[in-house]
């Protein structure tokens, strides 16, 4: 990787047709401005515990939490998830943000990547050239070394690991128990607002006791050989999607996915 430098222009073109993965107090006060937030499964089967090398697996078990999908154990990973049809809610005529005290931390973090397996390509980032030829240094040395952003992303990673078993409590309170596998997808929720707010500030709230409650997931997948090995596992799956479900599969294509990692 390149290094890179930035300095924003203001050109907002970042805070248009976007989904913007929220932590769980992001999200409750994006509904209360009025936004909408979507809700984002995936899970991977989990029979055993990887090695402690597994750099990727360990990323994955920090965020997620355990669940059952009849005999094969599951890491599930939800993101919630503020869906923006056009330009932000809260972004102003002159490009700037309404909400600029107390905006999101991926907007904070943006350019940089929160997922530490994906290199910052700016040919994949909105914004426009001159954006990346000034400014104080971002990458160097294929690392992120602005000590801001660093600071950001570990936050924002520490909320992912703080926010799973409440997570887990708002499936279950919302009644969501089908997950798309890892890699492959997402399924995706859209309650209404109202019921997915009161059931955030529930889940906020959540005993020890609650947040133990199991679940026992259903897996969804297009691919014939990812339901065989889920036969073979022991796994509870969706037979066929109805139109009446209260979900959708939105399936990654290439590099581009449906939700941030």
């Amino acid at each position: 990787m390149p290094d890179l430098r930035f300095a924003c222009t203001q050109c907002g073109r970042c805070c248009h047709h976007h989904n913007l993965p929220l932590t769980l107090h992001e999200a409750i006060g994006w509904l209360e401005d009025g936004g909408d937030v979507q809700v984002f499964c995936e899970a991977a089967p989990w029979p055993m515990e990887p090695p402690p090398d597994d750099l990727r697996a360990a990323h994955r078990r920090r965020r997620s939490f355990a669940a059952r999908s009849g005999a094969c154990p599951l890491r599930v990973t939800v993101l919630l998830v503020g869906v923006i049809a056009g330009a932000c809610r809260h972004l102003r005529a002159d490009m700037r943000c309404g909400i600029y005290a107390r905006r999101p931390m991926v907007c904070r973090i943006y350019p940089a990547e929160l997922n530490p397996f994906l290199a910052l390509d700016p040919s994949g980032k909105a914004c426009p050239s001159e954006a990346w030829t000034q400014g104080a240094p971002l990458i160097a040395g294929g690392r992120l070394v602005d000590a801001d952003t660093l600071a950001l992303v570990e936050r924002r990673r520490q909320a992912d690991h703080d926010d799973a078993p409440l997570k887990q409590a708002l499936c279950r309170l919302l009644g969501i128990e089908v997950t798309a596998l890892a890699e492959e997808g997402f399924v995706v929720y859209a309650p209404a607002r109202g019921p997915l707010l009161a059931a955030l500030r529930v889940a906020r709230d959540a005993s020890p006791e609650q947040l133990a409650e199991p679940t026992q997931w259903r897996l969804l997948t297009a691919s014939i050989d990812s339901l065989a090995a889920l036969h073979a596992l022991g796994a509870r799956f969706v037979d066929a999607p109805r139109a009446d479900d209260p979900f959708r599969l939105v399936a990654v294509t290439g590099k581009a996915a449906a939700a941030p990692a």
